[in-house]
């Protein structure tokens, strides 16, 4: 019999799996990886060789098909035949955490690959970080530079070894290595992770290579000092903690949190703090994630300490640094760098967890590529947004996002998503393009590079409305073709030329309708208001004869200017405005910060006061809660009392949106997406809002909720929509 295994099974140990059970049960046969599949051919009891098989597969291998065949030939025994190219339509390895044999060998004093920080085997290890061509083998990744010693060439073609054809296998003998420098470029002699690791234990700041790219590191108790340096004030930082046991001292962990941190993409997850509040100020939550690679596990056996600020390092406005050449720029205390390339660089995945839901908010490192059956079989390239940018490809009815890229309002980072696509493209084997997709927003950067692959292979571009592109990317995620969605986040440009992200449409494929949307207000002097939220506090009263936060001269120039602002209908404005207007947050430091720091309020608040408010023609007025809060305001406000003002506004708003929502409803299914969907009070305001009428709340699981989902959704209307 023939039986063909489709998925992820390529350089994730699947063959050598397959030899050893076949070999265990006296089969005759062979296997063979064709590049889009791997293909076993055995002479009987193929039911019970697929039971044993899937019950035996490693840990990051996953059959998605499985097609039987008869073949009659026969043979003298199993043998595994060496790749054919084939087509590129494989799922591309991703990197993953260090497994629990390799860890062993790692502390063994009489294994050879004691404190051996690249230890790997063909289930673990760096992947698509390295990997600069297919088919996924040595001489197409960065580990090509390092030649296997002689007991690594033995394990490496000994099928019945766990590490036979892991292609980024290596020892102390043969494969790349760390050195400590400080901050003059000078090494430090002896050994550089047990030094680095006494330095940090010391107070030092230094700087860490990992997998894919670099990582600024320190103590818990140093953050005051990182904040200065790195001048970062407020922004929350990922901290890395020595086991699972440890999460508990610093954060409160449910058992499906508990099961992603242990999981082999091992990513940042977004929990509950119990205190540090200089990790993540005004925020209830903190990024925690465990240690994923042999130099992690090392570093921690070094130390001291039990938990890490353990950030990426880059420039500001720039990507993650992965050249030894540019991380002394930083000018921190110490540098731990290794002498492999990264080909790829991919940032650590950010996740907030929501009754079994995957929110990703950073999708990237074990995540990336992560192939997403679609209905269209073109070949589309689509940008993405302008910040927290992904860009995507599709072809032969699959589609891949990048990893993550970022605020592509600098160059380099624009240069990155050039990088990234055609990269991807290469792995994909794309000649050519049927259409580009792009945001209508007319000053967005990402259009610059969809216009330059348009003219490179003469191909349309088509721009895609921004929460249209949310709510298509919603729709797949769910495999559905269209349904009412609210589509809530900070700003997407509209079809009225304004800027939108309070709204509810009707969406398919192919189209959409706009049904409803929060009021609009001004954004004076557009995206100063953005960085100074007091401006749009200051808006809003101006509506009803009230002055807030300036007065004067100053109130006088920002009043002319309010007709001459730019108008948006953006729920995350409104909850800038309602951050600003308590005094939690009154200057943004970071994307998303007077919204972000909102949401502990909502958490804690309950709809004890009742807002009216008029929805005409579909507009939900905003502008007359806030007229109603100044009402119920007194001279100095509790905690609590500020929480339930801001809860009972906000679910106000939410009431209106979903009522909008379910009259237009397919099937009593309503989604969420945006950026403001993983603002997790806010979604349940939705979904018990819902439940009460029999309806069911969509939300998102793969895909990103906020603007990394967007390049996904063009991708999908621009192959329904090009000819």
């Amino acid at each position: 019999m023939k039986i063909i295994f489709r998925g992820i099974v390529q350089g994730v140990g699947f063959r050598p799996t397959v030899y050893r059970i076949a070999k265990g049960m006296g089969l005759k046969g062979y296997v063979l990886n064709k590049g889009s599949e791997v293909e076993v051919v055995i002479d009987r009891d193929e039911e019970e060789f697929i039971r044993r098989l899937k019950e035996s597969l490693p840990a990051t291998a996953e059959i998605t098909e499985i097609i039987i065949e008869k073949d009659k030939r026969s043979f003298d025994d199993f043998c595994i035949i060496k790749s054919k190219n084939g087509e590129r339509s494989s799922p591309i390895p991703v990197d993953t955490g260090i497994c629990d044999e390799c860890l062993r060998e790692i502390f063994d004093p009489d294994n050879r690959r004691y404190h051996y920080p690249f230890t790997n085997c063909t289930v673990c290890g760096a992947r698509f970080s390295l990997i600069e061509d297919l088919p996924y083998d040595r001489e197409r990744t960065s580990m090509k530079e390092f030649t296997l010693c002689e007991d690594c060439y033995l394990e490496y073609t000994d099928p019945m070894d766990r590490r036979y054809h892991a292609q980024t296998i290596s020892c102390p003998e043969c494969g790349p290595s760390y050195k400590l420098y400080d901050r003059e470029e000078r090494i430090i002699k002896g050994d550089p992770i047990k030094i680095f690791a006494e330095r940090i234990d010391m107070g030092a700041i230094g700087v860490i290579k990992s997998w894919g790219g670099m990582h600024i590191c320190c103590g818990m108790d140093k953050i005051k000092k990182l904040r200065e340096w790195y001048g970062r004030p407020q922004k929350p930082f990922a901290v890395m903690v020595r086991n699972i046991d440890t999460v508990e001292k610093y954060a409160y962990v449910t058992e499906e949190e508990k099961k992603l941190l242990l999981s082999s993409r091992k990513p940042i997850v977004l929990l509950h703090k119990k205190g540090y509040e200089e990790v993540s100020p005004g925020l209830s939550t903190i990024g925690i994630y465990l240690p994923y690679t042999g130099l992690h596990h090392i570093l921690f056996s070094y130390m001291k300490k039990d938990a890490l600020i353990m950030t990426s390092a880059n420039l500001p406005g720039e990507p993650m640094l992965i050249e030894n050449r540019d991380v002394f720029s930083l000018k921190a205390d110490l540098y731990l760098l290794h002498n492999r390339k990264i080909p790829n660089r991919i940032d650590d995945s950010l996740i907030k967890v929501w009754k079994g839901k995957k929110f990703f908010i950073r999708k990237s490192r074990g995540y990336v590529p992560d192939p997403i059956k679609i209905d269209h079989r073109k070949s589309i390239l689509s940008v993405g947004a302008e910040e927290n940018v992904c860009g995507a490809i599709s072809n032969n009815g699959t589609l891949y996002a990048t990893q993550y890229i970022g605020n592509t309002r600098y160059y380099p980072t624009l240069e990155f998503l050039e990088k990234s696509l055609r990269h991807m493209m290469k792995l994909r084997g794309t000649k050519n393009l049927d259409g580009v997709g792009m945001d209508m927003h007319p000053m967005y950067n990402t259009r610059r590079i969809a216009k330059k692959f348009s003219e490179e292979y003469n191909v349309e571009t088509m721009e895609i409305q921004h929460h249209w592109a949310h709510a298509v990317s919603l729709l797949l995620d769910n495999k559905l073709k269209e349904g009412a969605v609210i589509t809530i986040d900070g700003a997407g440009y509209g079809t009225d030329e304004r800027i939108w992200g309070g709204e509810v449409l009707y969406a398919s494929y192919e189209s959409f309708e706009r049904l409803g949307h929060l009021e609009y207000i001004p954004l004076i002097g557009g995206d100063k208001a953005t960085k100074d939220p007091r401006r749009i506090v200051f808006a809003i009263f101006k509506k009803f004869g009230t002055e807030r936060y300036f007065h004067g001269n100053k109130a006088e120039i920002l009043s002319k200017l309010i007709k001459k602002s730019p108008k948006t209908s953006s729920l995350g404005r409104i909850l800038d405005a309602l951050s600003c207007y308590f005094d939690i947050c009154t200057k943004t430091t970071y994307d998303g910060e007077p919204a972000m720091k909102l949401e502990k309020y909502l958490e804690i608040g309950n709809p004890v006061y009742k807002f009216d408010t008029e929805v005409k023609n579909g507009v939900v007025n905003t502008v007359e809660i806030f007229e109603q809060i100044e009402e119920h305001v007194k001279q100095s406000l509790s905690e609590k009392e500020k929480a339930d003002l801001i809860y009972s506004a906000v679910k106000t708003i939410m009431d209106k949106l979903t009522e909008i929502a379910m009259e237009n409803a397919v099937d009593k299914k309503v989604g969420i997406t945006g950026g403001v969907s993983y603002n997790i009070p806010i979604v349940e305001m939705v979904e018990r809002r819902l439940k009460k009428e029999g309806f069911e709340l969509i939300t998102h699981n793969n895909i990103p909720n906020g603007d990394g989902g967007i390049s996904v959704g063009q991708n999908v209307i621009v192959g329904e929509i090009v000819s």
